[in-house]
């Protein structure tokens, strides 16, 4: 039972650092997964570097888009999830 009392702490420490660090970024990593997987040609959308532009073309892991100034090819990793929703409610 002592020994059980000096582990206490950790065992609580853990319990913690799971539910507001590890859990929280699991969740955030499944719904951008979602988020990516959801695209389709026609959808406006922001990167996380910035640049504006409208879904043209998908493949399975990269997404061309039509900016001002031409087509760019990028990851869907790079595309931002929270700027892009922002932008499609203002719409």
């Amino acid at each position: 039972m002592q020994d059980l009392l000096k582990f206490a702490p950790y065992l609580l420490m853990f319990v913690v650092l799971y539910f507001f660090m590890i859990r929280p970024q699991q969740k955030r990593a499944k719904n951008e997964k979602e988020f990516e997987s959801s695209l389709k040609v026609g959808d406006k959308i922001i990167t996380k570097s910035g640049i504006h532009g409208k879904v043209v073309e998908l493949a399975e892991t990269t997404v061309i888009i039509e900016t001002m100034s031409g087509k760019l090819k990028l990851e869907r990793s790079a595309i931002s999830m929270e700027m892009s929703a922002a932008l499609n409610k203002k719409a």
